[in-house]
């Protein structure tokens, strides 16, 4: 299983490049063209993603996308994970990380 800082690398590199977005719209519609995605509703689940604070990356410093948030009594850094799936199949078609707040 993959590490906050090996999934932290990988999402810098996908954003860089502009690919997580049409990533999604490939998928997406090689799915729509074999009748799999229905979007007659959605769920959406929220998701904390922790990034490493800032002491215990290589650079110690914090990755400036990343915001404190609270879950429970814990304290956390990192972004939110928004991914919307079709209601009746489960599929995904839709991912959103805003920040964590």
């Amino acid at each position: 299983m993959a590490d906050e800082s090996t999934i932290l690398r990988f999402r810098h590199r996908l954003e860089k490049h502009k690919l997580a977005g049409q990533i999604l719209s490939v998928v997406n519609e090689l799915l729509i063209q074999r009748g799999l995605l229905l979007k007659t509703g959605t769920v959406v689940d929220a998701t904390l993603i922790a990034a490493p604070s800032s002491t215990k990356n290589k650079d110690h410093k914090r990755d400036p996308e990343m915001h404190p948030s609270k879950k429970g009594q814990q304290m956390y850094i990192g972004v939110k994970g928004h991914v919307g799936t079709d209601a009746e199949s489960g599929l995904v078609h839709a991912v959103a990380a805003p920040r964590a707040m």
